[in-house]
């Protein structure tokens, strides 16, 4: 599968939204502008319901039934420089988080239980703003760790901002898909993170585009961003063309700057999930972290049942998530084949 960043930036709206989206976007795979998503956006919570069902149709007929599962380790945790206002792992601010190494046989231990609890990708992550050289060891010699144990499952990495010559490095490690989330709307960007910017995020994104390594991009929602800042993240996603897109949802952590802010409501991070999937028809859509806390387990359910199609089992890095195998059971219940990594070679 492979995403499109087809999309309409100035489509008429005319007539009831859905109608409108059930012609453009189900119809014809091309996915809503930015007026339109914030339309959708502004539906009542009488609407919702038949949102979820269409969105559901549309990654069932532009996507496919499968789902892809992931899990995630950190090999580098805490220290970072950054000032990512939601990150427990930024070193200017006061949380729990203490900065630690995961060495290589733990590396190769997280990849064989994430393997053996049913997912086909696993990402190796760091809170870094950018990998050194000591980090890019890690990864390449955790790389050919996790190979010469056998473990065929597939590798994707996200380590910060890159070099070319750090794209080129991972490519030569046989790395397939990189994760650099935009985090949000560029226009929010500002008001989230002040030591680097939304451009030298987009950078790092194109390279690895460039270099031929699957981009995978989303962002937090929940992050006093306004509806017209998440239409224009939904826009500004869809032009990045990315093959996958992470949606979190803010999970307050103690010591940073938004350990006060209140998870959204649960009918709203479901109308999000659906008017992403009408502006991205044919991209990876993944839950990741926070889905627990703000949809609770029912709501997992309803979610993927209103446009998601692959998904973080486990823990998030700092966060703890739900057991692997609840989410692999759902995954039978909805009857959701789990996509096969031969699928994903």
């Amino acid at each position: 599968m492979t995403a499109t960043a087809e999309h309409t930036k100035d489509s008429p709206i005319t007539g009831d939204i859905l109608t409108v989206a059930r012609e453009q976007v189900l119809d014809r795979g091309v996915g809503l502008s930015e007026d339109q998503v914030l339309q959708v956006l502004r539906l009542g919570d009488d609407r919702l319901d038949d949102l979820l069902a269409l969105a559901h149709d549309v990654r069932m007929k532009w996507c496919g039934p499968e789902v892809e599962v992931e899990g995630i380790v950190s090999v580098k945790t805490g220290g970072c420089p950054e000032d990512c206002h939601f990150c427990s792992q930024s070193g200017r601010f006061p949380t729990p988080v203490r900065s630690a190494w995961l060495d290589i046989p733990g590396l190769v231990k997280a990849a064989r239980e994430t393997a053996d609890s049913g997912a086909t990708e696993f990402c190796i992550v760091a809170a870094v703003r950018g990998p050194d050289a000591r980090l890019l060891a890690q990864v390449r010699d955790g790389i050919k760790a996790i190979r010469e144990s056998g473990n065929d499952i597939q590798i994707a990495c996200s380590l910060g901002m890159l070099t070319q010559e750090q794209v080129d490095e991972l490519v030569a490690m046989g790395v397939h898909r990189y994760n650099h989330n935009l985090e949000t709307a560029k226009s929010h960007f500002p008001q989230v993170v002040t030591t680097h910017s939304w451009e030298e995020r987009w950078d790092t994104l194109r390279m690895v585009r460039e270099a031929g390594m699957e981009v995978c991009s989303g962002g937090i929602i929940g992050m006093g961003e306004t509806d017209e800042q998440r239409a224009e993240f939904a826009v500004q996603l869809a032009d990045l063309d990315p093959h996958e897109v992470p949606m979190n949802f803010l999970i307050p952590q103690p010591g940073t700057p938004y350990e006060k802010y209140e998870p959204i409501e649960g009918k709203d991070a479901l109308r999000v999930v659906a008017a992403f999937r009408l502006a991205l028809p044919r991209t990876m859509l993944r839950f990741a972290g926070g889905r627990e806390l703000t949809l609770g387990d029912l709501g997992a359910e309803k979610g993927m049942l209103g446009g998601v199609n692959a998904i973080i089992v486990g823990n998030y890095l700092t966060n703890l998530g739900r057991p692997a195998q609840q989410d692999i059971d759902m995954l039978a219940d909805l009857k959701m084949p789990i996509k096969a990594l031969s699928d994903s070679l």
